[in-house]
C-alpha cells in the first residue's frame, strides 16, 4: 500500500531549455521522473493497441517484419504533414497518458515529475496537479541546441520550436517557472519548488 498519492508534477520547457538538466536535479533529491518522450518511442514499439492504431492510420509499412516501428517511413511520411503529425499526437498522447497515470499510481513519493516537451500543446495539463516550466533566452536555447545534437541544423531547430508554444506563454500558464540563465543558480530554484510540493502532500 503507498503510503502517498502522489502529487502529479509536469517539467516541461522548449527544446533547449534545460529541462532535462533540471530533472536530473529533482532524481537527486529522490523524486521519480517519468520521462514522456522515451515512453512514447517505447509504446510505439510494444503497445499492442497503439500499434495497432498506428497502423490503421499509415499503414501496415509503419512497422517491418520485424514489428519494430519502421522510423524512417514515420519521418518521411507523418512529420513532413503537420495534420498527419495532429493524428499520431493524438494516438499517442492518451497511449503515454494511461501509461503515466498507471506508473505514477505505483510510486511511493509525495510527488512525481513527468517530463515532456510538450505539456500545454497537447492539453496533458488537465491531468496533472502542477507544471513547471523551464525558460531560457531563445538565442541560449538555439546554440545548445546546435551543440548538443550536431545532426541538426539552425533552420531544423527553428522549425521545432515553432510548433511549441512560446516561452513567456509557457511561463504565464504554469505554476512554476525556473529560471536557466546563466546568473541564475539551478538548485536553490529547484529545492524552493520541492519544499513546496512535498509541503502539500
Amino acid at each position: 500500500m503507498n503510503k502517498y498519492s502522489p502529487i502529479l508534477v509536469g517539467i516541461t520547457g522548449g527544446i533547449g531549455s534545460g529541462k532535462s538538466t533540471v530533472a536530473k536535479i529533482f532524481t537527486i533529491l529522490g523524486i521519480p521522473i517519468y520521462s514522456a518522450d522515451d515512453r512514447a518511442k517505447w509504446l510505439m514499439a510494444n503497445d499492442t493497441l497503439l500499434k495497432a492504431q498506428i497502423k490503421e492510420a499509415f499503414g501496415a509499412e509503419s512497422y517491418d517484419s520485424d514489428e519494430k516501428l519502421d522510423r524512417g517511413f514515420i519521418a518521411k511520411t507523418v512529420f513532413s504533414d503537420p495534420e498527419k503529425v495532429k493524428t499520431i499526437n493524438s494516438l499517442v498522447h492518451p497511449a503515454v497518458g494511461r501509461d503515466f497515470a498507471a506508473w505514477a499510481s505505483s510510486q511511493n513519493s509525495p510527488y512525481v515529475l513527468k517530463e515532456a516537451a510538450l505539456i500545454f500543446e497537447t492539453g496533458s495539463e488537465k491531468s496533472l496537479d502542477h507544471v513547471i516550466n523551464v525558460s531560457s533566452p531563445l538565442k541560449v536555447r538555439i546554440s545548445r541546441t546546435l551543440m548538443r545534437d550536431p545532426f541538426r541544423s539552425e533552420e531544423q531547430v527553428n522549425q521545432i520550436i515553432n510548433q511549441q508554444l512560446p516561452d513567456e506563454q509557457k511561463n504565464e500558464l504554469a505554476d512554476f517557472v525556473i529560471k536557466n540563465t546563466d546568473n541564475k543558480l539551478l538548485i536553490p530554484q529547484v529545492l524552493k519548488i520541492h519544499q513546496q510540493l512535498i509541503s502539500e502532500n
